[in-house]
């Protein structure tokens, strides 16, 4: 998705401005930038990030501001926790947006496709890395198929009330024309990032912040 800036109020674009600032501060500051040192793992992100903002020019849509594409959100909050996948997301959308000159809506997608998603995929990891036993499956099925398609249907829903309630188009318009096609996407973002996360963990396990070889795999 990727709402554009005459569907929306100015003094939400403002709102949004200010919150999706103080996020990227946060950001800022919150992400251990000491991992980065490591070998690979910088173009490790940057590698991600282009990889996201290629998923993202893969993309359809029905009406003006209500465009479908993966997002990646989940994955790289595997990767990199996250105030990193934060950070990439923002730096993803950054290069969309200059691509497309949506200026003033550029805060509001970065909370809907980038704050949003990672909120929801980490607090999934942190619930089942609490919750549950360290194992593969659960690992792959919960965290990344479960997480991933939960985040984007999350967005899908709120992408509907905020379209709505700014007066773009009526809900129900949305609920019957949007919201299914975008839980649809949902199902084709868990089983991308179920396998992208299933490769990942199985060969390059170092790769991946939140998962710990030596927890989830040895000895099971």
């Amino acid at each position: 998705m990727n709402l554009i800036d005459s569907l929306i109020p100015a003094s939400w674009l403002l709102i949004s401005l200010l919150l999706f600032g103080a996020v990227l501060i946060k950001a800022a500051f919150a992400a251990p930038w000491a991992v980065l040192k490591k070998p690979g793992v910088f173009n490790l992100l940057l590698g991600a990030s282009v990889a996201v903002l290629a998923f993202w020019q893969i993309k359809t849509g029905i009406q003006p501001g209500l465009s479908l594409h993966l997002l990646g959100a989940t994955a790289l909050t595997l990767l990199f926790g996250p105030w990193f996948a934060i950070l990439g997301l923002g730096l993803a959308l950054l290069l969309a947006t200059a691509w497309e000159g949506t200026w003033h809506a550029f805060a509001l997608n970065g909370l809907l496709m980038a704050v949003l998603p990672v909120t929801i995929s980490w607090w999934i990891y942190r619930l089942v890395d609490s919750k549950l036993p360290n194992h593969f499956f659960i690992y792959v099925f919960l965290n990344a198929f479960v997480g991933a398609g939960v985040a984007v249907a999350a967005v899908g829903f709120a992408a509907c009330v905020v379209l709505a309630q700014a007066g773009a188009y009526p809900f129900d318009y949305l609920m019957q024309n949007y919201l299914p096609y975008f839980l649809l996407m949902a199902w084709s973002e868990a089983v991308t990032t179920g396998m992208i996360m299933t490769v990942l963990v199985a060969y390059k396990p170092h790769w991946v912040a939140t998962f710990d070889d030596t927890q989830y795999i040895d000895g099971k």
